[in-house]
């Protein structure tokens, strides 16, 4: 038997991976403007475009659910419109670290609660979220942003925990405000507060191994 409140998870969880590439995608393009070199340019273009593709799958998973795009996508809005406004990147290397961090972080998020949606999107999912192609081509450049100034270390550090705070309160906001995601969350019969606060600690903690990747954390 259909489960309304799973279904329902199943529909917030695409739609929020949707917006999620959506808005990656224009963070990547605004941050091409900015690229320093021309090679630079080319490849968060690429980028760009494999957030494209991956919003077109999740429109065709949806469509097979019989859920359009644009409605699945809507309740995200305020949550994704906020992260933007409270963390507009000053400069080329704090916008690769909102395109690695807090996209990170909420790929990590989707991809816990993608554990208990159905096997089908499940797959989808996965493979959307493994598309890690900007994650080596922001290390470098952050890297040899330090290593050219060393000053900009600390400034950078604090950019990544303000990143992770804001995008760790607006993942619980999101997930208090979806009964469906909710319930994907606490993954069914027999889970509860202690769980969801393990699976928060585990992004936490996947966030600070991108930080002493960036080489901002010890």
């Amino acid at each position: 038997m259909a489960d309304p409140l799973h279904d329902a998870g199943t529909v917030d969880l695409l739609g929020a991976i949707a917006y999620g590439a959506l808005t990656a995608f224009e963070r990547l393009a605004q941050d091409g403007a900015g690229a320093p070199t021309l090679a630079d340019k080319v490849t968060l273009a690429t980028i760009a475009g494999r957030q494209v593709d991956h919003l077109e799958r999740v429109r065709d998973r949806l469509a097979a659910l019989g859920t359009d795009l644009t409605e699945a996508m809507t309740p995200f809005h305020r949550a994704f419109d906020d992260f933007h406004a409270h963390t507009r990147p000053k400069d080329w290397l704090e916008g690769l670290m909102w395109v690695y961090v807090g996209s990170g972080f909420a790929d990590d998020f989707y991809g816990e609660v993608a554990v208990h949606v159905d096997g089908a999107t499940r797959a989808l999912v996965e493979d959307v979220l493994s598309d890690s192609a900007h994650d080596d081509f922001v290390v470098s450049h952050v890297r040899a942003g330090i290593e050219a100034d060393p000053r900009v270390a600390g400034r950078l550090a604090l950019w990544g925990r303000r990143l992770v705070g804001e995008a760790l309160s607006q993942a619980q906001r999101v997930a208090v405000d979806r009964a469906g995601l909710t319930a994907l969350l606490m993954g069914g019969e027999g889970a509860d507060v202690v769980a969801v606060n393990r699976t928060f600690s585990r992004l936490v903690e996947n966030h600070a191994a991108r930080m002493r990747r960036l080489g901002l954390q010890p």
